[in-house]
């Protein structure tokens, strides 16, 4: 067929002293997605048009209500879903799509298509780079500075020839992205005082600043774990007490031994009996510490009274401050510099996001990384898990003038 596949796995079956191939397809996401059909369907025309002969074609895709029960037993851990009599179904199209992409190939002009959302989905295109060269004189605020604009909008927008955020009429916006365009347009920081001051004054007491350091394997190491769940093996935590003095406690497990109880009983040594803890976009810290005490049940009362304590700062700085330079978001990393440009993720070392937290930390549980190499990586991660909650001392302090 001029094309070429290469499938994940291919096991061989006996049926009737003949020789045919179980195909499987191994994804690791946690469910069959509409562009896996497609993959599937397109690699059996492929076998079978290459002369080999398929008894059974399947998708493997992560179960998440795997739970890993140890001693390296991952039986369950993929689910297998027979697709065989839908990709023999396809067949038409198949032929169809290879019969377009030939004869694109052969056309000695590129075929003019308007570069859109289709460029990005289910993945980024590797010709995007291509087709969407950078502009000469890019604006300097563009439409993705809107909050939450959407794919659709934001083309019907620039349909219209709008480029800029201050460009775009106010009949068009509401909300949120009304009011970056107004503070964009006098390139002044919006900040009601007032309403910020109010909203923590309804929590009053010493305060603490917590955020945690998650791993999420998809395949799990650690009994009674399952695929992608997030398992924390770092936390920060700032507190602010009566008198104003800040004071800075923190729990890193690099042993590669499953760090979640000795994470609940720092945490629940650290964080006292009363006054509310704040962390930014809280539903994760809740998330992660719920989860935690459901495994670690001899916590789960301290955990759970933890848990009612923990006050989200991310609406707060939502609803009463934007700056033109957050370019419409309100990450911590957006809006810390806004605020407190003396702290600055680019200051540190090896680790500077939640992501290079994730491949710092399993370099170091590798069995084969050396002490001193641990070591660095120790303090990498311990300096970047104690300025996200500095971050959030300081985005107290400011919300409180």
């Amino acid at each position: 067929p001029g094309a070429l596949a290469l499938a994940d796995v291919m096991v061989p079956e006996q049926e009737d002293g003949t020789l045919r191939w179980h195909m499987i397809e191994v994804k690791s996401s946690t469910s069959v997605k509409d562009y896996h059909r497609d993959d599937l369907a397109l690699q059996a025309y492929i076998a079978k048009e290459s002369g080999v002969s398929l008894s059974r074609v399947s998708l493997g895709h992560i179960d998440n209500t795997f739970v890993y029960p140890g001693g390296g037993n991952y039986r369950g851990l993929l689910h297998e879903a027979d697709l065989t009599e839908e990709v023999a179904s396809r067949v038409g199209e198949v032929v169809a799509w290879l019969e377009e992409a030939h004869e694109i190939a052969e056309r000695t002009t590129e075929p003019q298509i308007e570069p859109g959302s289709q460029c990005y989905a289910p993945f980024t295109c590797g010709f995007c780079s291509y087709c969407i060269p950078e502009e000469e004189h890019p604006p300097e605020y563009p439409l993705t500075s809107f909050y939450h604009l959407g794919a659709n909008k934001r083309e019907s927008l620039e349909a219209k020839g709008y480029r800029d955020v201050r460009d775009v009429p106010d009949d068009q916006l509401s909300g949120v992205n009304l009011r970056i365009k107004e503070q964009t347009t006098k390139q002044e920081a919006y900040f009601d005082a007032e309403g910020a001051a109010a909203d923590l004054a309804q929590h009053p007491g010493e305060a603490r600043f917590l955020d945690f350091e998650t791993i999420a394997f998809a395949v799990p190491i650690w009994f009674g774990t399952r695929p992608y769940q997030q398992i924390p093996f770092q936390f920060s935590l700032h507190h602010r007490d009566a008198g104003g003095a800040i004071h800075h406690f923190e729990f890193l497990d690099l042993s590669g031994d499953d760090p979640r109880r000795a994470m609940a009983e720092s945490l629940i040594d650290h964080c006292g009996e009363k006054d509310p803890i704040f962390a930014y976009n809280a539903g994760f810290e809740r998330r992660v510490i719920r989860e935690v005490a459901r495994d670690c049940p001899e916590n789960a009362d301290a955990l759970e009274t933890i848990n009612r304590r923990i006050v989200d700062l991310l609406p707060i700085a939502r609803n009463r401050y934007y700056h033109p330079s957050q370019h419409g978001s309100w990450s911590l990393k957006a809006v810390l510099p806004t605020i407190s440009p003396d702290l600055t993720y680019g200051d540190l070392g090896e680790v500077q996001d939640g992501d290079l937290a994730q491949q710092a930390y399993q370099e170091a549980i590798y069995p084969e990384t050396t002490q001193s190499r641990r070591d660095e990586i120790r303090k990498h991660l311990l300096d970047y898990c104690e300025l996200d909650t500095l971050a959030l001392v300081r985005l107290w302090e400011f919300f409180n003038k």
